[in-house]
């Protein structure tokens, strides 16, 4: 039996090196024509991608991915990876191939990489995922994106999810004039580290150990919790911004993605409320299967 101090440890762990699921599937497997490529972070860092080219398209499209996910999206389906979405009923598979197909079709040009530590992409930071360090692979895009023969004239928009969203804020913060030409965000499920924690515990029956867990979590060398929340960054943000989320989601509060859009200062926001379901992941979903608000928010910013 498997006792508190354990649990502790273990949900310290993910958090601090989350640990990386394989990439499963690639574009090619839905007929789309990718490249595989790799560009530097603002440290160095070389991160794994691919770019899915749409001939004829002046616009651009920047993909990344939450926690522990990659490029492809995450084999919840599958153990180990089913066991650290089982406890928020998270046990389906999320594939992004459909994603790039319905933004290719759509008209854009997509580039899609895999964050540090995370699918194929090099480790760095000792394998901590910091969010913050993540906010490097962010700007990092940007600029290959700014420079790369193919795509230095194109229009952009991001797609930045969850942790992505989280690294996308902080990016802002630390670095705002690298946004300036950037034409809109969408951003699904970001959250709080701290927030996200407290629901664990209350699931699993242990809500008074949150001063323990966060012990854990900085002796494992990662960032307390008060700075692993992208509310204050949240004002940093200058493009205009759609943020979506599972309102019931188990794993999180709807108070904290409501934070971080009043936060926000551009009058030119939004935000989506998915209804019907507990589970986070079908929010990770939700533009597969009912992409027109975000394809729209997309063209209207974009052109």
């Amino acid at each position: 039996m498997t006792s508190t101090d354990e649990i502790l440890d273990q949900l310290a762990g993910v958090l601090a090196r989350p640990g990386r699921a394989p990439v499963l599937r690639t574009p090619g497997e839905l007929g789309l024509e990718y490249e595989d490529l790799t560009f530097p972070a603002t440290d160095g860092v070389q991160l794994e991608a691919w770019y899915i080219p749409r001939p004829g398209s002046t616009e651009l499209v920047i993909v990344n991915h939450p926690l522990q996910f990659n490029r492809y999206g995450y084999p919840s389906h599958l153990e180990p990876w089913r066991t650290f979405g089982a406890a928020g009923g998270n046990t389906f598979e999320v594939d992004y191939m459909e994603d790039y197909r319905i933004l290719h079709e759509a008209g854009y040009h997509v580039l899609t990489y895999d964050m540090r530590n995370f699918g194929l992409s090099p480790e760095a930071n000792g394998g901590i995922a910091g969010r913050r360090f993540e906010a490097r692979d962010v700007v990092g895009s940007l600029r290959f994106a700014r420079t790369d023969e193919r795509l230095r004239d194109l229009t952009v928009g991001l797609f930045s999810r969850c942790n992505g969203a989280n690294a996308t804020f902080w990016a802002m913060e630390a670095w705002p004039e690298e946004f300036e030409d950037v034409r809109c965000l969408v951003a699904p499920q970001p959250l709080s580290a701290e927030v996200t924690m407290r629901r664990l515990l209350d699931l699993i029956g242990i809500p008074d150990r949150l001063g323990d867990l966060e012990q854990q979590v900085r002796l494992k060398g990662a960032l307390p919790f008060a700075q692993l929340t992208p509310v204050p960054a949240a004002a940093a943000v200058t493009v205009p911004t759609f943020l979506y989320q599972v309102r019931d989601d188990v794993m999180t509060e709807p108070s904290d993605v409501q934070a971080m859009y009043d936060a926000i200062p551009q009058v030119d926001k939004k935000l989506m409320w998915i209804e019907g379901t507990t589970a986070r992941w079908d929010g990770y979903l939700e533009f597969q299967r009912r992409p027109e608000p975000m394809l729209e928010w997309f063209r209207t910013h974009m052109k």
